[in-house]
C-alpha cells in the first residue's frame, strides 16, 4: 500500500511540475519547442548535424518582408508571407549554381530572383521533399508533373534544418519529408529525371560529374 501511494504521490508531483513549466512558457518559446519537436520526429538518427543543431534556435525569418523587391511583394500580395531565406538554386540542366531567396507563405514556396517569380509551389501540389542523411544543405522540392512546373527545385540552404522544418509545417507535409542515403532521384522537366549523389569528402563542394550527375560532397 504505501508502494502505490508514494507512486501515486510520485505521479502527481510529476504532472504539477510539467503544468507550472508549461504555464511559464513564453508563446515564442512554444513556438521553439513544437518546431523542434518535428524537427527531431523528420530527422533525429537519421541526418548528421542533428545534434548540433538541437542547441540553435530557429529564426522566425532569415530576412525581413522589407527586404524583398517590391515587384515580388505585389505579385505575393493577399498572402502571409512566413518565412524568407537566401538560398542556392542549382539549374535541373547542367547544376549552374544560382543565388536565389525561398520566399514560404501560409499556402505557397516561391524561388524568387530579384524582382522576378521564378517558380511557384502551391502547398497541396507538393509531393515530396528529400535531404541526405550527411552534413550537406541540400534540399530537393518534389513537384507535380504538369505544364505548371518546370520540375523538382534543388536548393542549398545554410540552415537546413530549420529550412525544411518550417516547410514541412507549413505545407503540413511532415510525412513526405524523406532522409535518403546514397543518392536521389529528381524530376527535370518533359518526363525526364536526373541523379543526384551523395559522398564524403575531405571539403564540402556541389559539382556536375563526369556521367553528368549531380554529386554533393
Amino acid at each position: 500500500f504505501l508502494m502505490q501511494t508514494s507512486e501515486m504521490l510520485r505521479k502527481m508531483c510529476m504532472r504539477n511540475l510539467v503544468r507550472k513549466y508549461c504555464r511559464g512558457l513564453t508563446a515564442e518559446r512554444k513556438v521553439q519547442l513544437q518546431q523542434k519537436v518535428v524537427t527531431s520526429a523528420v530527422f533525429s538518427g537519421k541526418k548528421e548535424g542533428y545534434l548540433e543543431s538541437l542547441s540553435q534556435p530557429f529564426l522566425d525569418t532569415r530576412l525581413k518582408e522589407n527586404d524583398l523587391n517590391p515587384k515580388v511583394l505585389q505579385l505575393i500580395r493577399g498572402e502571409n508571407i512566413k518565412y524568407v531565406t537566401p538560398v542556392i538554386k542549382y539549374d535541373r540542366n547542367g547544376f549552374k549554381a544560382r543565388e536565389r531567396l525561398l520566399v514560404l507563405t501560409q499556402s505557397s514556396a516561391y524561388v524568387v530572383e530579384m524582382a522576378k517569380i521564378k517558380q511557384k509551389i502551391d502547398y497541396s501540389t507538393l509531393k515530396g521533399i528529400s535531404t541526405s542523411n550527411l552534413s550537406d544543405g541540400i534540399v530537393v522540392i518534389h513537384v507535380p508533373e504538369d505544364n505548371k512546373q518546370k520540375g523538382d527545385v534543388i536548393l542549398q540552404c545554410e540552415h537546413i534544418f530549420e529550412v525544411v522544418t518550417k516547410l514541412c509545417i507549413l505545407a503540413n507535409k511532415q510525412s513526405l519529408v524523406k532522409v535518403v542515403k546514397g543518392s536521389l532521384r529528381f524530376r527535370v522537366g518533359s518526363g525526364k529525371e536526373g541523379t543526384m549523389v551523395f559522398t564524403l569528402g575531405p571539403e564540402p563542394q556541389v559539382f556536375k560529374d563526369k556521367t553528368g550527375q549531380l554529386t554533393v560532397v
